[in-house]
């Protein structure tokens, strides 16, 4: 086991399945890192050096933001959509979808269960 940006990696995987667990690390650019270093993404990243492991670790911490960082990022830019009262973030605001979605039936996932009227929201068991 291997911790990269506070998150433990999985050495018995491959290496373009092992990294993606790391928030701010996706499919995409798992495969760009690996191109850069030199990595078969089909080997398993415990059969690499240890070497190669710390220059992989410096390589993915210096290059991305990755997990909390991220996260405050993100929570940053959706407070100050709502501080300049863009449509967006009045639509977070409001708990609503930001991105054009109808919301006269469906969007249960963002709205969650709220029922409005009687034929609305989900049955009760008896």
């Amino acid at each position: 086991m291997i911790r990269i940006a506070g998150v433990v990696i999985n050495t018995n995987k491959q290496a373009r399945f092992a990294l993606t667990p790391i928030k701010g690390v996706g499919k995409s650019n798992v495969k760009k890192i690996l191109e850069v270093m030199n990595i078969d993404p089909t080997s398993k990243l415990g059969e690499l050096s240890d070497e190669i492991i710390v220059k992989l670790r410096n390589h993915i911490e210096d290059t991305y933001i990755l997990e909390a960082d991220l996260r405050r990022q993100v929570q940053a830019n959706i407070k100050r959509l709502i501080e300049i009262s863009a449509h967006r973030g009045l639509r977070h605001k409001a708990g609503l979808p930001t991105r054009g979605q109808r919301t006269k039936t469906n969007s249960r996932t963002v709205r969650g269960n709220k029922r409005t009227s009687l034929g609305s929201g989900r049955i009760k068991p008896k």
